[in-house]
């Protein structure tokens, strides 16, 4: 079933259907201040932090499961009938209310036809701002005079703090001081202490967000949550909309809510626009400033285009026209602005994350970077050295890295048993990309501290990085899996290995060397990590290889996993990734373990993490037991681990293979079945439930994933193959035989190059020959043209 479609010239994608078979849900604001909304206007807002600084309210795993959010209800004077702008929370029989959403790049729009009354409200957080607009018109299409009662609505937290908020009511539930200061709404919490702007995380503090109206005047308001409902009603009939009037309550504990009631007359034809703004501060003082600044509603479509323009031009740094206009879709909005929403809030923020991981994962906030390099290089400059001042002088990293909390060189180092053995390995991948997308090779140069102690420059930290892996290694050479090794579910003692980890090490010292040869006068640390590769590549040699594919693991007593000697879990999709784009693994190897994928792991909907499931096996030895079969770690499709099944089909160049694989998990591939997949047809998910289970197909957590970024990374690099380089653009696609054609835009360090890729002889991969601006150039790379240039290139196939 088809619930909307993909509007590509305005970027959006447009719900017609508000039943959808879930919550479809989209991101607004920045990494300062945040907010979800869903296609019904539900969601909540919060501040720096989802943990820390939600200050709207959200029950995570209710039903409905995305109320309560922001609402506007409409009381008609006359007949008594009342709505909501959005299909729920009154959800009016679907025969007689018509609704169109359209979730755009941080904003969304949500419009409504019922009772010959028209609504349509815009909901965005204007540029480098601390509170969100809803710019709303309310129009009468029929023929007589109505009078109209408008009321708003969100439920407040009483702290913060979130875990606070849901869970100790004995505490929160008497901190609240709800106030109404000229017309503006004043949500305060524990206002006898004092506020603590440099201390974020103390959560018993004095606390204050505003809720005000442009364009109308407030004629009552409720800010307490029971009076405006009502008892033993819900959100669809809240006792103050049926009655058409708000009893003025002040909370002053209990539960808050923001509601202004508002009294507008529409002659036939007539329309009125007015604007909620809802934000951080005090009423009196940041409130009102935003209510006299937005008095011109003009400012508000103003500063809505600055916002469209502010993303929009950020995702025009690349764009592409195939022919596929799913890969279209994804490519030039919903892949870019998926993985940029990623960047800015990790694991922290969704319909699915409540908060209980606040801050920045290290390892899936280093590899985040990858998908956003080329929209907000700066950002990622910015945040790149955010994370490696979270690695320790050892050359481990810390878990978490908390940006409104974080302190170099005076962090605790987490012990031995704490650390992840993959974290500080990821940033081989991510810190060339900046260096290559920029051309900044003096950031290899640059000192940073150590989250605990010392400093070195970005350089030796990645040293670090290496030594941290040797140093934690076991018997058959291999890095110890630790506490985890981005797959959690494995119980492989302190000395277990992990052939994953090891394939990055791998990746690494090659990356490592390459970068060293690139600065030049380094050669001991060329000699000193080329011994050390050599020494790998023994040892992977000697025992990773099981005959047909690589192992997973050895446990600490030297247990295989991944082996065909195991009947459960007997082959692992990343070591053989990982084994092509490590460089490490023979032509003949690579092949066979790409075949053994496509044989044993690949499904219609994507290729699974491992098979077969773990039934029997004690889950004190896999952990991954735990799930039922087909779900997450066991025998799912993970699909975090898509990108780089396609990355390593591209490189041995099977394009057909690489393509059919990235359209299995292609949100947008899903659109018209869409309630198979359940989640938004527009951005990735976290897994989707394989063949071992009834629910095959069914898609989990959208959004915050990394298979985001690998998507974008492997379809932009390796199928669209327009690959950034420390001197250049190189030019590399792989691409299905069927293709004949495609174009690419692409601004690189201030030029621009339209490429026209032809595909004459139907083949996946090779170059005959590029022409830059007429002229043809040797080899693959495209020389550096001058900032602010034009530049055509054109490239043949064969």
């Amino acid at each position: 079933m088809k619930y909307g479609y993909f509007d590509d010239q305005n970027k959006e994608y447009v719900i017609e259907k508000p039943d959808t078979p879930s919550s479809w849900s989209n991101y607004l604001g920045s990494t300062r201040y945040g907010a979800i909304i869903t296609n019904n206007a539900g969601g909540y807002s919060f501040f720096k932090s989802v943990a820390q600084g939600r200050f709207t309210r959200l029950r995570f795993n209710a039903v409905p499961m995305d109320q309560a959010g922001r609402y506007i209800y409409i009381h008609d004077a006359e007949s008594k009938d009342y709505w909501s702008t959005s299909w729920q929370p009154v959800a009016k029989p679907l025969d007689q209310y018509k609704s169109e959403c359209r979730h755009g790049s941080a904003y969304t729009k949500i419009s409504s036809d019922y009772s010959e009354i028209s609504t349509e409200t815009t909901f965005f957080v204007p540029l480098d701002a601390d509170y969100e607009c809803w710019s709303t018109k309310v129009k009468n299409k029929g023929s007589k005079r109505r009078t109209l009662k408008l009321f708003t609505y969100v439920e407040y937290g009483c702290n913060w703090n979130a875990g606070d908020d849901l869970n100790n009511l004995q505490y929160s539930q008497y901190i609240t001081n709800m106030n109404v200061v000229d017309s503006i709404i004043s949500h305060a919490s524990n206002v006898n202490l004092p506020e603590m702007p440099d201390d974020f995380e103390e959560k018993d503090q004095a606390r204050y967000t505003f809720l005000g109206a442009v364009g109308v005047e407030p004629v009552a308001y409720d800010t307490d949550r029971e009076a405006f409902l009502g008892p033993y009603r819900t959100y669809a009939n809240p006792i103050a909309v049926e009655k058409g009037q708000c009893s003025n309550s002040l909370a002053k504990a209990g539960n808050p809510c923001g509601t202004l009631q508002f009294e507008i007359t529409l002659e036939p034809g007539e329309e009125k626009d007015f604007a909620i703004f809802m934000g951080i501060g005090r009423a009196e003082k940041e409130g009102k400033a935003v209510i006299e600044k937005f008095a011109n509603l003009e400012l508000i479509d103003e500063e809505f285009n600055k916002l469209k323009n502010h993303w929009h031009s950020k995702m025009s740094q690349m764009s592409v026209q195939t022919p596929d206009s799913d890969v279209d879709s994804m490519l030039n909005m919903w892949s870019q602005f998926n993985s940029l929403m990623t960047f800015f809030w990790s694991r922290a923020a969704s319909l699915v994350y409540s908060g209980a991981r606040d801050g920045l994962g290290y390892r899936d906030t280093v590899q985040d970077m990858l998908g956003v390099m080329h929209a907000i290089p700066e950002l990622v400059q910015e945040r790149l050295e955010l994370m490696i001042t979270g690695q320790v002088a050892s050359g481990g990293a810390m878990p978490v890295v908390k940006p409104f909390a974080h302190r170099p060189g005076f962090e605790k180092e987490p012990t031995p048993e704490e650390f992840r053995s993959d974290d500080a390995l990821w940033l081989f991948n991510a810190v060339p990309a900046y260096v290559k997308e920029t051309g900044d090779l003096d950031f290899y140069h640059k000192v940073l501290p150590y989250a605990d102690k010392g400093e070195g420059t970005i350089l030796q930290h990645l040293r670090q990085a290496i030594e941290f892996s040797i140093k934690y290694s076991g018997a058959h050479g291999f890095p110890c899996g630790m506490l985890a090794d981005w797959n959690d579910c494995l119980e492989l003692g302190q000395e277990g290995e992990t052939v994953f980890v090891a394939f990055q090490l791998r990746y690494g010292l090659k990356t490592y060397i390459e970068i060293c040869e690139l600065l030049g006068k380094l050669e001991s640390e060329i000699t000193w990590a080329q011994a050390a590769l050599e020494k790998l590549d023994k040892n992977l040699h000697d025992h990773a290889w099981d005959g047909e594919w690589f192992l997973r693991a050895y446990r600490d007593d030297g247990l295989k996993f991944g082996s065909k000697e195991n009947d459960e879990g007997s082959i692992f999709l990343n070591t053989q990734t990982w084994s092509v784009l490590s460089g490490h693994a023979s032509e003949q190897e690579q092949k066979s373990a790409m075949d053994a994928v496509h044989s044993e792991l690949a499904t219609d909907y994507g290729v699974m993490l491992c098979a077969p499931p773990f039934v029997k096996t004690d889950y004190k030895v896999v952990r991954a037991a735990l799930f039922n079969p087909g779900l997450k770690e066991n025998a799912a499709i993970f699909t975090h681990t898509q990108g780089w099944t396609i990355m390593a089909e591209a490189m041995l160049g099977r394009g057909d293979r690489a393509f059919d694989y990235y359209k299995s998990t292609l949100p947008a591939a899903y659109n018209d079945r869409a309630e198979l997949r359940q989640i938004e047809p527009y951005v990735y998910c976290q897994s989707t439930i394989s063949k071992f289970h009834p629910l095959e197909g069914a898609s989990r957590l959208p959004w915050l994933t990394g298979a985001a970024t690998w998507a974008f990374y492997a379809a932009s690099q390796y199928i669209i193959g327009i690959q950034p380089d420390y001197h250049g653009l190189t030019i590399d696609p792989c691409i299905p035989s069927h293709w004949d054609k495609f174009q690419v835009s692409r601004q690189f360090r201030g030029a621009t190059y339209q490429i026209t890729v032809t595909n004459p002889n139907k083949v996946n991969k090779g170059i005959a020959s590029i022409k830059l601006n007429g002229e043809i150039i040797a080899g693959q790379c495209l020389p550096l043209c001058a900032k602010g240039s034009q530049n055509s290139v054109e490239v043949i196939m064969g």
